[in-house]
Order: C-alpha cells, then structure tokens, then sequence
C-alpha cells in the first residue's frame, strides 16, 4: 500500500516536523545546483562512508558525517517518498511526544540505522544518505502509539489501482517485514544488486523508534479519546472559518 492519509486527530501543530521536511528539501535544492561529479564527491566526503566510518568511529568528523547522511537524498523518488512518510506520520508522533522528544527519537533512530547498516556491511565504499533511517524510527513509533488508526492508501493491482483503508499496525507492519526480508535477502550482494536500498538500515531505525515510543508509552499514558476528538472538531471548526 501507498499510505495517502491517516484518520488521527493531532493536538497541536508539528512544528519540528515541518522544519525538518524544510531542511530536506533545501539541501535537496543544493544538491541538484551541483554537476554529477560534483556531487558524488560531496556524498563521499560528507556523509558516511561504513569503511570510514569502521575505521574511525569516534571522531567528530564521523559524528558529523552521520548528521549530514541524514539529510542528503539520491534523486527524487528518494526524498519525495521519504518526506511523504514523514508528513503523514511524523506529525502525531510528534503530537504524542512533544517537540524535544520527537527530535531526540528522530535522531536517535537515524544513528541507529547507520549503525545497523554499517555492521552488516562494514567494508562498503558506498555512501549512506537519505533520511529513510531517521524516518523509519517515527514509524515504528507510530505503530507502537497509533496501532489501531486507519490509514488510507493504494493498492495497485494491475493496471488498477484500489483506495483502501488499512489499520496502521497493517500498513507499518507489512511495511518492516518488507525491509527485514528484502534486507536478508541482500545479504552477501553489493549495494547496486540491492538496488542501493539499505534496508537494515531501515530496519534498525524502526527498532529504535519503537523501542523509544514502547518506553515513553509505559511513563505517559495517552490522552483520552475525548480529548483527541475536541481537537478534531477545533481544527474542523477553525477550518470552516
């Protein structure tokens, strides 16, 4: 399924969540002033490299590194898919975790995903970029958070494509089995017989943002349904004027 929209009412504007999709698209914008070569060195001198970063894993330059793959992206499928998932989730789980946790997960996620994708491939010379890991990481706080919200989407089949309603444990949950098996099945295949996805690294993200949200969810309860329901009559209020 192509996720379109999701039925969850959220409290409060995403601040951060904006910002960061801002920030992507102009490094993205940065990106495609440069020339081919231009910018695949850019890739290899600024984000991270696993062989680099195997061999020198504490350095500032490396913690930098990390932080700039985050942002770069390989072409315009990449950053429009990722920051479709991230404006269709990423804005209850920031609701739900407030600004500074939602950044905090956001981060985390991300460098755990590198991470993930480094130790199963620690000698490869092809850059880490795109936010898929960082990304992944809300998602799997949204499932933990929102598991039951239905999320509306399409289903290509054939030539014809079926809108759909999925509930989100649906949707996220064949969404991770996907990246795991498509991950195991590119183990021992270089990064282009892979089709340069790295899944593990999406699959370490995902981990990490739901471990996080699992632990989160058992200190703070979530808000009454009630009161989920007067924000969504606020906002539809807000919107008839």
């Amino acid at each position: 399924m192509l996720p379109l929209q999701d039925i969850n009412p959220r409290r409060r504007f995403p601040i951060l969540m904006f910002v960061l999709i801002g920030i992507n698209v102009l490094v993205f914008l940065w990106e495609m002033s440069m020339g081919e070569q231009q910018l695949s060195a850019a890739f290899q001198d600024l984000s991270v490299v696993p062989r680099n970063l195997t061999a020198n894993p504490f350095s500032l330059e490396s913690l930098l590194d990390c932080l700039r793959s985050m942002f770069f992206h390989g072409g315009i499928a990449h950053i429009g898919g990722n920051m479709l998932y991230l404006y269709l989730f990423g804005d209850n789980v920031e609701d739900r975790l407030g600004m500074l946790l939602f950044i905090v997960l956001y981060f985390i996620s991300g460098f755990v995903a590198i991470i993930a994708q480094v130790l199963v491939d620690p000698q490869s010379t092809v850059p880490l970029i795109g936010a898929s890991g960082a990304i992944a990481g809300v998602l799997g706080a949204y499932l933990v958070m929102f598991p039951g919200v239905k999320v509306r989407g399409i289903i290509p089949i054939g030539r014809i494509s079926s809108m759909q309603e999925w509930p989100a444990y649906a949707v996220l949950g064949l969404w991770f089995v996907t990246q795991l098996f498509n991950g195991i099945g590119s183990l021992g295949a270089n990064a282009q017989a892979g089709g340069g996805v790295a899944f593990f690294a999406h699959v370490g993200g995902f981990i990490a943002g739901a471990l996080i949200a699992f632990l989160y969810t058992r200190a703070v309860p979530q808000p009454p349904a009630e009161e989920r329901r007067e924000a969504l009559y606020q906002r539809t209020q807000r919107t008839n004027f």
